[in-house]
């Protein structure tokens, strides 16, 4: 049998390890505190088992929000510091304006600065002992490649940024070797039948099977992987981990079997999730468009002042079962912006007029589609709707394309808190991976992590 592989944790594994530890640490702080010094805000006991549950459910919302478990920037010290002090001043101030459910203010006020301090240094040494042990070298996960030679370099790049911890030690080519071959020098080639050396000397735990023409798999390679796979070692599909890892379907490299990757979730046929996300959508569009009417006096002022023309704007877009139906949105743009043809929006857009950027980096021009959302014609979560012109032109060169419009598109979506603004093919092509991924795993977990990352996003200002 192979020695043993060494100890590593899995992407759902770290996250659950960084919120539990998170919370307890936190409270063996406060609890120290109050063993240490006169601190009566808040003791940990039966007694204030309310507050205590409100201060978890604080800092994982918040934390969420502002990034404290996103495992690349969990990764490093001054990334983590900030998002900790962000975190816990936010928790710390609605913890104060919750006085029914979280302990009264204290007649000494001084104590809110021991409680403020305390829950950092907390999380701080915890998150110390993190980056300094779990995201060394000794936990990490290694990886052998099995595949074409012509494809390895792009597996490995789609890899190599999404998980500190994931890394490939090198590869076995799985078709016949030619001189006309294509050579590879990013990591190290081995060949198959020292497989099992290989395995035991780089301590390799998983071998990724990426070859997508299983036909061409030379006698050799199959017979070794049939080999590990009756010994019990871990044989995975490359596409299988590339859309755990990176949360999206991997549609370049799907093939004519491409019915094996779309199990769609059960969720687009369950009545019961369909009706609460419908009646989710109304409850919040109504509450946007509230909001937008209490806003909408500084927006006319900004109107007049920084864009000087129609507040509204209507446009054409592509919604479910690809029915189209008008979009509101509040104009970003010069007036006549297309008078020279159709061009996509993107980075520095010199149509874009001065509030307009205001407008789009902190998404209140998105405000109007709330009565989208209300009329039916949107969803608050979903792809985002696209106009026809780029629909024609993106189905002809993106296979599953049309696919996104199997469901309502939405204010925010997956796509749209996962990567950049999309203007070009590949930034296209990139969106509809995380679209499609969407679609297939729909949740209401998933669908409450999106609109905890829309909030991320608009206090971070990433609009565009």
């Amino acid at each position: 049998m192979f020695k043993n592989k060494g100890i590593h944790f899995e992407v759902s594994e770290r996250k659950i390890l960084l919120r539990i530890l998170d919370l307890v640490i936190v409270f063996l702080g406060v609890y120290a505190l109050s063993l240490c010094f006169d601190f009566e805000y808040l003791k940990v006991s039966a007694d204030n088992s309310i507050a205590i549950v409100l201060l978890g459910v604080y800092i994982s919302v918040f934390g969420t929000i502002f990034e404290l478990y996103d495992l690349q920037k969990a990764s490093r010290l001054d990334t983590t510091f900030k998002n900790i002090v962000i975190t816990i001043s936010t928790v710390v101030l609605f913890y104060l304006l919750t006085p029914v459910l979280s302990p009264f203010l204290p007649d000494e006020r001084l104590q809110i600065v021991y409680f403020y301090f305390t829950l950092i240094i907390s999380i701080l040494l915890w998150r110390l002992i993190y980056i300094n042990l779990i995201e060394s070298p000794r936990f990490y996960k290694r990886v052998l490649l099995v595949g074409e030679v012509s494809k390895i370099e792009g597996l490995i790049k789609a890899l190599d940024t999404t998980d500190p911890n994931y890394k490939i030690v090198g590869f076995i080519n799985s078709e016949i070797p030619s001189s006309e071959s294509v050579r590879f020098k990013g990591v190290k080639e081995f060949e198959s039948k020292n497989i099992l050396q290989i395995i035991d000397k780089e301590g390799v735990s998983e071998i990724l099977i990426a070859s997508f023409n299983p036909e061409a798999i030379t006698d050799d390679v199959y017979h070794h992987l049939m080999l590990l796979l009756e010994r019990g070692f871990k044989l995975r599909d490359y596409t299988q981990v590339y859309e755990e890892l990176l949360q999206k379907v991997p549609i370049q490299f799907i093939g004519k079997d491409f019915y094996k990757y779309f199990p769609f979730s059960r969720s687009n046929e369950n009545q019961l999730y369909i009706f609460f996300h419908r009646t989710f959508d109304i409850l919040f569009s109504i509450i946007g468009l509230l909001l937008g009417a209490l806003l909408l006096p500084f927006i006319l002022v900004g109107n007049v002042i920084g864009n000087k023309g129609p507040l509204f704007y209507f446009q054409e877009r592509v919604g479910k079962n690809s029915e189209k139906f008008n979009i509101i949105k509040l104009r970003t743009m010069v007036i006549n912006a297309e008078e020279h043809g159709v061009t996509w929006a993107k980075k520095n857009d010199t149509r874009i007029t001065a509030f307009g950027k205001f407008l789009r980096r902190s998404r209140l021009d998105e405000i109007p589609q709330f009565y989208n959302v209300l009329k039916g014609d949107m969803s608050i979560i979903g792809p985002r709707p696209e106009r026809p012109f780029f629909v024609d032109e993106l189905s002809r060169v993106i296979p599953f394309y049309q696919t996104r419009h199997i469901i309502k598109p939405g204010l925010t979506g997956w796509a749209q808190v996962s990567t950049r603004y999309g203007s070009s093919v590949d930034d296209s092509l990139t969106k509809l991976q995380y679209d499609l991924y969407y679609i297939k795993h729909r949740s209401v977990f998933l669908d409450f992590s999106i609109i905890i990352k829309t909030l991320s996003t608009i206090l971070y200002y990433r609009g565009q």
